[in-house]
């Protein structure tokens, strides 16, 4: 069950309630949003930036949705792991794409450019003093700049927000697969859902 209390959408302040889309939106697509509804005034500011990151974004977007699932499996965020978003699978993210990030390095389906985010998202997620040199030499060679700083925000919101919605233990919607919380559990080889 859920740590912090999920408010009604009738609770919610009436612009965070527009911004968010929540009346139009699932119990699952309102997701975090219905316990950041307590703040609202910091919760438009975060979701300014998470709008931000989203419509102005230069990645392709299957690539940040296996950076995102990557870290999600580190996070061990069950709500996390079990979305999987449209823009992405139009852009030709598959759930054979996902089985993929048990071993991304070995993957012969992934390429260059999404081992390298990969990667970097796993490290930060792991143990972020590792992305040393060699890891931003990696980036380099397949991200501009620009990409690599798109790529580090991107990846700074999915540990910080996973990880606090791992510990506030939002399952209630999922798929039974990603209920329990007695055992490691991954985003590959189980049941997802589709947001839009």
């Amino acid at each position: 069950m859920t740590r912090v209390s999920k408010l009604d959408i009738e609770d919610w302040d009436p612009e965070l309630r527009e911004l968010s889309r929540a009346d139009s939106a699932t119990p699952l697509e309102q997701g975090l949003t219905r316990m950041f509804a307590h703040t609202p005034e910091v919760t438009k500011g975060l979701m300014a930036f998470a709008g931000g990151l989203k419509v102005h974004r230069d990645l392709p977007e299957r690539l940040i949705e296996l950076v995102r699932l990557r870290v999600a499996f580190h996070n061990q965020c069950r709500s996390c792991m079990a979305i999987r978003y449209k823009d992405a699978i139009d852009d030709g993210l598959t759930e054979e794409l996902v089985c993929s990030l048990e071993k991304p390095m070995e993957a012969e389906n992934l390429s260059d450019a999404e081992k390298a985010a990969i990667k970097y998202g796993e490290l930060m997620a792991t143990n972020h003093l590792s992305a040393d040199d060699k890891v931003y030499d990696e980036l380099k060679k397949h991200f501009s700049e620009k990409q690599i700083v798109e790529l580090g925000m991107t990846v700074a919101f999915f540990v910080g927000f996973g990880r606090l919605a791992a510990t506030w233990h939002m399952t209630e919607e999922l798929p039974d697969a990603f209920k329990s919380d007695s055992i490691e559990i991954a985003p590959w080889g189980e049941d997802s859902i589709e947001v839009r």
